[in-house]
């Protein structure tokens, strides 16, 4: 049973709706066991404010795996049972305390992801990693003592390194000797095989049975047949008992280490727990964000109205290259909508998806349809929905959907969603369509919201008459003898019997002898259906058609727009061009002028004074032609506006003498001087010849695209982490910095014993957006920084 169901819902409801399949896909898309068995075992929830905590949750999550690409969560080891024994037991094995450190690992890091280093994030998902308390001495610790499942490392206590130096060395020791037999003539023709093994713990040599006098020592085994003895030689007796100890000594300061390391854990066995199940929850959330995203679904807008509009809904069990999008409104003026139309016709379908919708909604699964949507909150849903006959109870067809329905009835009220499929079928029509229409009148009375499906012609009349009762059908190719799965609001179903008969090969005559039992308001009220499915069609080619011409005019503007742009572009050229070759004229001038005037002072028996006069006007006439020149050409420069008061470290600015874009180092000095960088060179720039970074504007009529602004570093301090921690904060800087446009950053990993060091540069040699990497030169912080160049 789920841990909390709705009020008045049934096991039934989930299944009739094929919830439980969802669930099972929800389950599959969690990281950890825990995810998982929350996915099974999720319920809607019936209160409106935790359900848009919900879908704001999975809105968070589907938002940071776009950003980051994966979840926070990583698979981790289910030690819950460890946990709840911990008490009891005198101590935890290698492979059990390696899955508590793996557990406390993943604890880590998702905090870290979600709530930063210094917790500044913010949102519901970094309001849950919060309760997490990772416990980093206590996995550290175990890391250190424990190489894998099996083995302590050396240093995990000094008298373990120590006994283990004396077993390296007697094992030495033992097998010296023992080389030195299985090597000598004397004995090698009394071995069955020149080589040593261990039997019982003690180092033996294969003898030959009938060799055993020879071989003093003592045996320890034989094999199967009898002709080998395994012996231990007297020679490496004290040895052996001595190495035998070292084991003894071995195994009980391993038991010492792992019953400290067990000790240690156990005071925050409950913490632990409660950790777990708060990843768990986590973890739910992003297997939630990653379906959404399979079936691109959107976040419906929740209402108190009871109101449902679905926008282009699409059920999500159905192939999504064969399903038909449905548009379904209900509420308000509408409380109940019956459906009508052929067998197969997608009746069905529509119900379910109703009643599904409801629940993804309320269990904060976004639903896969398009922006618009809309959906309410119920405490209650259910479902009447196939031939659940029954042989062992003697239920017919009609006795189990009138004993759903009279279930239904007893529970039902203005907080449920009611979903009948058939209503009041497998029984007489008459009578059928009259218990149809005093249960449809029933549930209108009780203010529940209902979608029902129906093949009665008075349940379609009956439907015109009731305020609150709209009509609706399943579309029906009569031409190709198939439905089109397009429901159609407004409109009652029509059967079609006779058109398909027709298409079938059936003879007209019986046709028009089956025409003239009908009454003949029944045949009015078909015909009038005609029409208004034929208007409907009509209607919906004209949409289409003017959809299509709409689509065309912005596709028509918006080529208008890229020619403008490129024209003005082409003008831009064109012109700055004409400036170049201006200039270059009037410099060309220059020095013919030049050469004139040199000409001229050369020249004798002139008047030197009005050569001068002369010279001089020229000068002036060019000097003018020049200036209206560059006024006529220059482009008007924008307003940068009024230095900053001050700046901050990572800020970025724009340099006026050097017109760049730089990134502020530090702030500004006692002089009013400011450290910047401006693409790969560090400067001092005056305060005052800074003005705040220009934003461009996108060009009128382009397609506008928001994205978050973020100022990025040029150097990230990894200094005391772990290699593997490193590895994922600088992976984040990396992406930061390309997206910011940088092309080269510093990654301070400090000197130390060069670990972090290598374990980077390894990483950066196989990291897809790094071009090469160098260490940092005199200045830039020597072997402690590694200067890293980005793709661009």
């Amino acid at each position: 049973m789920r841990k909390a169901n709705m009020r008045n819902m049934e096991e039934r409801t989930y299944k009739t709706l094929e919830f439980d399949k969802i669930t099972e896909m929800l389950a599959a898309r969690a990281s950890c066991c825990i995810g998982a068995e929350l996915a099974r075992d999720i319920a809607p929830s019936l209160r409106e404010a935790q359900v848009r905590t919900m879908l704001q949750c999975t809105q968070e999550a589907v938002a940071f795996l776009e950003t980051d690409g994966r979840a926070p969560v990583d698979a981790f080891p289910d030690i819950r049972s460890q946990l709840k024994r911990i008490h009891a037991a005198l101590y935890l094995s290698p492979k059990e305390l390696l899955e508590v450190a793996s557990c406390l690992r993943a604890s880590r890091l998702c905090k870290l992801m979600l709530c930063g280093e210094n917790e500044e994030k913010e949102g519901k998902l970094a309001q849950m990693a919060s309760g997490l308390l990772p416990r980093r001495s206590i996995e550290e610790e175990i890391g250190r003592c424990i190489l894998n499942e099996e083995e302590l490392a050396d240093a995990a206590s000094p008298l373990l390194g120590r006994i283990r130096r004396s077993m390296r060395l007697t094992n030495e020791k033992v097998r010296e000797r023992l080389n030195s037999m299985i090597r000598s003539t004397t004995y090698q023709k009394y071995l069955q095989e020149p080589l040593i093994t261990i039997r019982n713990g003690r180092f033996v040599i294969p003898v030959k049975q009938e060799h055993r006098q020879n071989v003093p020592g003592l045996i320890h085994d034989q094999s199967g047949s009898g002709a080998t003895l395994f012996i231990e030689p007297t020679a490496v007796v004290d040895l052996g008992n001595e190495y035998k100890k070292l084991l003894s000594e071995e195994a009980d300061e391993v038991e010492r280490i792992l019953t400290e390391l067990t000790a240690m854990v156990a005071p925050y066995a409950d913490d632990i727990y409660e950790d777990l199940h708060i990843m768990g929850d986590i973890d739910l959330v992003f297997a939630k964000a990653r379906l959404s995203m399979e079936w691109h679904g959107v976040n419906p807008k929740i209402n108190a109205q009871k109101r449902i509009r679905l926008v282009k809904a699409r059920h999500p069990l159905i192939d999504k290259d064969k399903v038909v999008p449905i548009d379904l409104w209900l509420g308000e003026d509408v409380r109940l909508l019956i459906v009508t139309g052929p067998n197969t016709g997608g009746k069905t379908v529509t119900l379910k998806t109703v009643g599904l919708f409801s629940l993804l909604t309320q269990s904060g699964i976004f639903i896969p349809a398009a922006e618009g949507s809309e959906m309410a909150v119920f405490e209650s849903v259910f479902a009447d929905i196939g031939d659940e006959q029954s042989i062992e109870q003697s239920l017919s067809t009609f006795s189990s959907h009138m004993t759903n329905i009279v279930r239904i009835l007893e529970k039902t009220d203005e907080n449920s969603l009611v979903l009948l499929d058939e209503l009041g079928a497998g029984t007489d029509p008459i009578e059928g369509a009259a218990l149809a229409m005093s249960i449809l009148d029933e549930l209108l009375l009780r203010g529940c919201m209902c979608v029902a499906t129906t093949h009665y012609s008075e349940v379609k009349a009956f439907a015109l008459t009731r305020e609150g009762m709209e009509n609706a059908s399943m579309e029906f190719d009569v031409n190709r003898l198939c439905p089109t799965y397009k429901l159609i609001i407004g409109i009652p179903g029509k059967s079609n019997a006779f058109e398909i008969s027709e298409r079938l090969g059936l003879p007209l005559h019986i046709i028009d002898d089956a025409r003239t039992f009908l009454k003949g308001e029944d045949v009015k009220f078909e015909d009038i259906i005609s029409g208004a499915q034929a208007q409907h069609r009509i209607a919906e080619e004209e949409r289409a058609l003017a959809a299509q011409a709409r689509l065309e005019l912005e596709k028509l503007r918006a080529q208008t727009e890229s020619e403008k742009a490129r024209l003005a572009a082409e003008r831009n050229k064109l012109q700055a061009k004409a400036k170049e070759d201006a200039k270059r004229i009037v410099a060309e001038t220059k020095e013919e002028m030049d050469a004139l005037v040199a000409q001229v002072h050369a020249l004798k028996g002139i008047d030197r004074s009005e050569a001068d006069r002369v010279i001089q006007r020229s000068r002036d006439r060019l000097r003018a032609k020049e200036r209206a020149l560059n006024e006529t050409n220059e482009e008007k420069k924008p307003d940068l506006g009024s230095p900053p008061k001050t700046v901050r470290p990572g800020e970025t600015v724009r340099v006026v003498s050097l017109d760049k874009t730089a990134t502020v180092l530090s702030a500004p000095d006692a002089k009013g001087e400011v450290s910047v960088q401006v693409g790969i060179i560090k400067t001092n720039v005056k305060l005052a010849d800074l003005r705040a970074a220009q934003v461009v504007e996108p060009q009128k009529g382009a397609a506008k695209i928001a994205l978050s602004q973020k100022t990025v570093s040029m150097e990230l301090d990894v200094r005391g982490m772990l290699v593997d921690d490193a590895i994922i904060v600088v992976d984040r800087y990396l992406d930061d910095a390309a997206m910011a446009g940088l092309s080269e950053v510093n990654i301070i990993h400090g000197k130390g014993t060069g670990a972090l060091r290598a374990g980077l540069q390894e990483h950066f040699r196989r990291h897809a957006r790094i071009k090469g990497f160098r260490m940092g030169n005199y200045g830039e912080g020597d072997a402690g920084v590694t200067v890293v160049t980005l793709r661009k």
